[in-house]
């Protein structure tokens, strides 16, 4: 099976792919250290989640790229397969930990 030739957007959106998984992975440490400070929320479980989570979010990114490998996808789409699912797990990361903080600020802002 021949691949079709990567284009010029394609290789973009892999980067832009990896971009957005850098910032959402980053979001994450910052308030999970913050966190561990005292000076951010977080759930009293959120280093057991911490890592409990690591090994079911690579293997559905390592299956992705594999699928992806396997069908006859060129490099940048199985990055891209392989990025997907960690970019929303650490999505999904950021959204809860921010919207905790967030939620938390209201509470305070009512009791003054």
């Amino acid at each position: 099976m021949r691949r079709k030739p990567a284009n010029l957007l394609a290789i973009w959106q892999t980067c832009a792919g990896l971009g957005m998984l850098a910032f959402e992975a980053q979001a994450v440490v910052g308030m999970r250290l913050l966190g561990m400070a005292g000076a951010w929320p977080v759930a009293r479980n959120e280093n057991r989640k911490m890592l409990a989570e690591k090994p079911p979010a690579f293997s559905r990114a390592a299956t992705a790229a594999a699928g992806k490998a396997v069908s006859g996808g060129r490099p940048d789409e199985v990055i891209l397969a392989a990025v997907r699912p960690l970019t929303r797990t650490a999505r999904a990361n950021r959204k809860r930990l921010a919207a905790k903080a967030l939620s938390r600020g209201k509470k305070t802002r009512g009791k003054s």
